[in-house]
């Protein structure tokens, strides 16, 4: 049998202590398993859900999904998170473009007068344009396009090509005598009445310093009770 010389067996036996202590120092460091908290935050999640505050629970649910997939909270889970995120996202979308419209009531030349404004989507920067619902107690009703610099090219009463929702819905339009830089849309009333069944308008116009361009308005968060009828100056 062969005999293993001292020096050689003490090698053999430093190199298993080593290995051993190798072993034991990788174990240590591995991180601990993760504590399951699923029934935790599922109840949470159904809190978020009993108080309507369905951003929140969205969170909370994609977070149970994520970190603990193969529980029952997560199984539970499953079954409303999909629904409740088209919810979430179709809330965040009405919300966006109402808060595109801006309402004023204010004191103006004598008499009081109301606005609804709306900038346009395209073009966008410097070059937006607004659109201005306006009544006045002196003045009455208008609907018009206010720009910038030289405003629109329009000779007399001209035709504007327009669509609403895709819908080719021609328009006419005419600039103001003061020289601003703004062309007003006749039959405003046609065009207010019309207004909260469209949700995107697009008008065809030719502006003095930028040649022709395609205006797009995200009109579908229009609110009408925000925009009540004055009453006339007497």
């Amino acid at each position: 049998m062969p005999v293993l010389r001292p020096a050689l067996l003490s090698m053999l036996l430093l190199g298993t202590v080593a290995c051993s202590g190798h072993d034991d120092a990788q174990q240590a460091a591995a991180p601990a398993p993760q504590a399951d908290e699923s029934a935790g935050k599922l109840e949470t999640y159904r809190k978020l859900l009993s108080i309507h505050n369905e951003a929140m629970a969205v969170q909370m649910g994609e977070d149970i999904l994520q970190r603990y997939p193969d529980t029952p909270a997560a199984a539970e889970v499953n079954k409303t998170l999909p629904d409740l995120k088209v919810k979430v996202e179709k809330d965040a979308e009405e919300a966006r473009l109402k808060n595109l419209w801006q309402y004023q009531t204010a004191p103006m030349a004598g008499g009081t007068q109301l606005t609804a404004t709306l900038y346009s989507s395209r073009p966008s920067g410097d070059g937006r344009v607004r659109l201005v619902l306006r009544r006045h107690t002196a003045w009455g009703q208008s609907v018009f396009l206010f720009g910038s610099g030289k405003g629109f090219t329009c000779a007399g009463n001209c035709k504007i090509t327009a669509t609403y929702d895709g819908k080719p819905h021609p328009l006419v339009g005419y600039r103001p005598t003061t020289g601003e830089p703004a062309m007003f849309i006749k039959n405003d009333q046609a065009f207010i009445t019309e207004l909260p069944k469209v949700k995107k308008i697009q008008m065809d116009i030719v502006s003095a310093d930028r040649g022709k361009q395609t205006l797009v308005f995200e009109t579908a968060g229009y609110d009408p009770s925000k925009f009540p009828a004055l009453a006339k100056k007497k």
